[in-house]
C-alpha cells in the first residue's frame, strides 16, 4: 500500500520495503524494521511513525481501543452506533471491516490492520470531521505493535479466556499480552467481573454485574432482548436493549459506560439510544424464526458457552467445528462444553485450512465423553442439513464457528461459503 502526500519532499510514503523508490518514503515500524536495509537501498528516506501522525493531525481524534478474547466486535459496534444516534461523527475499525458515520468505507481485513494501514484509516476519519476512532485491538496486533504511536481516549477490556494458544503457545502469555495493553496511564475501562484483568489502577473506570464497579448493573431481565439498572455512584438508569443472551448484558454497559466516559453526556440520553442498536451480523443472528435457527461467530469454549447458555430454556441442535492450523488446546474444550449444553451435537468442519478435517474433528470428540448424542459429517452444508432434519417441535438450531463469514478456507482457497444462506436455502427443500 503507497499513500499520496503533500507538502513533503517526497510524494508516496509506505511500510513495503519492495514498494519504495526514490518517491517513496519509508515508514518504520517495529513490524518492518527487519527490512530496513532493504528500504535504505530504494527509499527516496526513512521517516517515524510519528512524522506521519503530525502529517495526518492524528492528535485531533479521539481513539477507543477494544480488547478481549469475546465481545470486541459487539462492544466496538454499540460504541459506535450509540455515539452516531447522539449526533457525533464516528468511524469504526475492526472485524467487520472500516465504517465512517454510518457507512461501509473497506470491507473485512484483519481485526487489526497494519500500522500505516490504520493511520490511514485515521486520517479519512479525521478528513470526514469525525471525533471519535473506534477500533477493536487483536492480541497479535498487540505483540506486533500494530498500536504504535497511538494515544488513545480510551482503552477498553471485555473478557480473557482460552484462544489463539497457537501463536501465544500458553494462556499465561496470552493473558499477560491482553493486560500489557492496560499498564499504562491513559483512560481504561475494565471488566471488574474478569479475575485474569490486570492494569495500572491510575485512570481507571470498572464495570460489571457481580462485583462493585464504577458502572454496575444492579438488576436485569432476559426476555427478548434484555433490560437493566445501572448504577453510576448515586444514580440509577435503566435501559433497553435488543441484544439477546446474559453475555450481551456485559457487552451493553461497557459502551454505556465508554460513552459515558468519553462524553461526559448524561447517562439518561446515553440509554435513550440502546434500544436502536439491533446488534452485529453474524453473532445470535436469526437465520429463521420458525424453525429457529441461529448462527454465531464463538469459536472457543468461553465463546460457545455464553451463546448456549444464553438459550437454556431451550432445546438445542449445535452444528460447529474448528479452524485448522489454529489453537488446538480448545478443541476438546469446545466439545466438551457443546455435549454439556445442548440436546444433540453435530461436529462438521469450520476453516480446515492446510489440516485434515477428519483429524480436527477427532480432536474435538476427544473432549466427549457420552457421544450417543453426536453426529459425525464434515461436510459443513450436509451437517447444517442434518441439523434441520434431526430437530424436533421446539428446539433451536444453532450454527456456531463463522458467524457472517462468506467462505470456508480448504488448504489456501477461499471457497464461497456463507452458514445463513446455506441454512435458508436448505430451509426451503427441508
Amino acid at each position: 500500500m503507497k499513500i499520496e502526500v503533500y507538502d513533503k519532499p517526497y510524494r508516496y510514503i509506505t511500510e513495503n520495503s519492495k514498494l519504495c523508490d526514490e518517491q517513496t518514503a519509508f515508514v518504520l515500524t517495529h513490524q518492518n524494521e527487519k527490512y530496513l536495509d532493504d528500504a535504505k537501498q530504494k527509499a527516496h528516506s526513512i521517516i517515524d511513525i510519528k512524522e506521519v501522525a503530525e502529517l495526518f493531525g492524528i492528535d485531533t481524534i479521539k481513539i477507543v481501543g477494544i480488547t478481549g478474547t469475546n465481545g470486541k466486535t459487539t462492544t466496538a459496534s454499540a460504541i459506535y452506533s450509540y455515539l452516531l444516534d447522539l449526533g457525533y461523527k464516528v468511524a469504526l475499525q475492526g472485524t467487520r471491516g472500516f465504517f465512517m458515520n454510518d457507512a461501509l468505507v473497506e470491507g473485512k481485513s484483519l481485526t487489526t490492520p497494519s500500522v500505516l494501514h490504520t493511520y490511514m484509516h485515521i486520517y479519512q476519519a479525521v478528513e470526514a470531521g469525525c471525533e471519535f476512532f473506534i477500533m477493536e485491538v487483536s492480541s497479535h496486533a498487540i505483540v506486533q505493535k500494530r498500536t504504535q504511536g497511538l494515544d488513545f481516549a480510551l482503552k477498553i477490556l471485555t473478557n480473557i479466556t482460552q484462544d489463539h494458544l497457537d501463536y501465544h503457545k500458553t494462556l499465561e502469555e496470552y493473558t499477560a499480552v491482553k493486560n500489557s495493553f492496560f499498564q499504562d496511564e491513559s483512560v481504561k475501562l475494565i471488566n471488574k467481573d474478569e479475575p485474569k484483568a490486570q492494569f495500572n489502577i491510575k485512570n481507571t473506570f470498572t464495570y460489571g454485574i457481580e462485583n462493585p464497579a464504577t458502572y454496575k448493573l444492579m438488576a436485569y431481565t432476559l426476555n427478548e432482548g434484555a433490560s437493566g439498572l445501572l448504577q453510576h455512584f448515586g444514580k440509577i438508569v435503566p435501559f433497553v436493549s435488543s441484544l439477546y443472551g446474559f453475555f450481551n448484558l456485559y457487552n451493553t454497559v461497557a459502551a454505556i459506560a465508554a460513552v459515558h466516559i468519553l462524553t461526559k453526556r448524561e447517562l439518561e440520553e446515553i440509554a435513550e439510544v440502546v434500544p436502536n442498536f439491533a446488534g452485529v451480523s453474524g453473532r445470535m443472528e436469526q437465520v429463521s424464526e420458525e424453525p429457529l435457527v441461529l448462527v454465531d461467530f464463538a469459536h472457543t469454549p468461553d465463546g460457545m458457552a455464553q451463546v448456549l447458555n444464553a438459550l437454556k430454556e431451550k432445546e438445542i441442535v449445535v452444528v460447529f467445528g474448528a479452524g485448522g492450523d489454529r489453537d488446538k488446546l480448545k478443541r476438546p474444550l469446545m466439545g466438551q462444553v457443546a455435549s454439556n449444553l445442548a440436546k444433540k451435537v453435530i461436529v462438521t468442519s469450520d476453516n480446515p485450512r492446510f489440516e485434515d478435517p477428519d483429524a480436527i474433528i477427532e480432536d474435538i470428540l476427544a473432549g466427549i465423553e457420552d457421544k450417543s448424542s453426536v453426529i459425525v459429517e464434515p461436510n459443513r452444508k450436509e451437517a447444517i442439513k442434518k441439523a434441520l432434519k434431526i430437530r424436533q417441535e421446539g428446539e433451536v438450531v444453532v450454527i456456531l464457528g463463522k458467524g457472517d463469514e462468506e467462505y470456508q478456507i480448504i488448504y489456501d482457497q477461499k471457497l464461497p461459503f456463507d452458514d445463513r444462506k446455506v441454512a435458508k436455502e436448505l430451509l426451503a427443500i427441508v
